[in-house]
């Protein structure tokens, strides 16, 4: 067959076919990638062009561990390479999409860890180090916090930095440190029951991913930061935090129909089309908010205020500690998991 004859535009609508399909493809005779991985805090699938990550802690409400930020990033590379992917989605199982740092590792235990040595063992992140850089009565290196908080943000950081797109899918409560890794989704699509918030502005936490201001604009971030106050999914797109809104049980069909839209288009245009918008976010300074808000979230669990609610929450546990916080502010029913 000629080169003419086998050109793409022999063909109807071949523009839609994905880079490993025709035969001109540079993937041709090559094996494919594995569709399946299993991480130790989310799951892996590709099914179509749609690459599936799911948090996969939904007894702990997917809430935030040491692992959580290396499993992320490394799902979202395993997608952004595999030519068959045009789409990642992002979800939680379970009663919400993510409640934050897990307290009872961090807060109540003093970062301690029951495993053996591994990866991090005798690194900036090992969590003994952390654990006795959080000690209120010795002096608070902060730029150990740094290094630890900072490889938080940059495996969260992934789903912008990523070359395709990402869609955060919110139900239930995406909360504190879980509104770190959402802001960083291309898209918000939610529940209008979800609960979306960062309450630990109100002591012992500042957002360190520093997006409140790019994706809600000035005010509107300083609403919610200045109170600790919650937005529900329905005012998180009034107020163009999310793309879209909708009833809990019409959630997955709405998702669906979104990640359907995007992953039809060519992959090479959704590339070129978000490191297109992200240029104006990198203009923005993203990369600096990220920077300035990491370090004043490890001054903020350094404070007098700081060390209170610490201690509070080693002595009395995590959940009363909450309580005590939030009860004046009337919202504290509302949540189960946080930071």
């Amino acid at each position: 067959m000629s080169d003419k004859q086998s050109h793409s535009g022999t063909r109807p609508a071949a523009w839609y076919e994905n880079w490993t399909e025709g035969p001109q493809s540079p993937w041709r005779d090559r094996p494919d990638p594995a569709d399946e991985h299993e991480y130790a805090t989310l799951t892996y699938v590709r099914d179509g062009r749609i690459a599936r990550l799911t948090f996969n802690r939904p007894d702990k409400g997917n809430t935030i561990t040491p692992d959580t930020p290396r499993d992320l990033a490394h799902a979202v590379e395993r997608a952004d390479l595999d030519p068959r992917v045009h789409v990642i989605l992002l979800s939680g199982r379970g009663k919400g999409f993510c409640g934050g740092y897990d307290l009872d590792l961090f807060a109540e235990q003093g970062f301690a860890t029951t495993d053996g040595p591994d990866e991090v063992t005798g690194t900036v992140v090992d969590p003994v180090v952390n654990a006795i850089n959080h000690n209120p009565w010795d002096t608070w290196d902060p730029m150990i916090d740094y290094a630890m908080m900072s490889r938080f943000n940059r495996g969260f950081a992934s789903l912008m930095q990523a070359n395709k797109p990402t869609v955060a899918k919110l139900h239930g409560f995406a909360i504190a440190g879980g509104t770190d890794i959402a802001l960083y989704a291309d898209q918000i699509i939610c529940a209008d029951d979800t609960k979306i918030g960062y309450p630990p502005t109100r002591t012992w936490g500042i957002p360190a991913g520093g997006m409140w201001a790019h994706r809600l604009g000035d005010q509107r971030a300083k609403r919610l930061l200045f109170t600790g106050d919650c937005l529900s999914g329905k005012q998180a797109e009034e107020w163009g935090l999310a793309v879209e809104s909708c009833p809990a049980d019409e959630l997955d069909e709405r998702t669906e129909d979104l990640v359907g839209r995007i992953a039809r288009m060519p992959v090479n245009q959704l590339m070129m089309a978000k490191l297109a918008l992200n240029s104006a976010l990198n203009s923005q300074g993203v990369t600096n908010s990220g920077m300035i808000s990491t370090v004043f979230d490890g001054i903020s669990r350094h404070t007098r205020e700081g060390y209170a609610f610490q201690l509070r929450a080693a002595t009395v546990g995590f959940r009363e500690a909450v309580r005590e916080r939030d009860e004046p502010y009337g919202d504290y029913k509302r949540a189960q998991f946080e930071r």
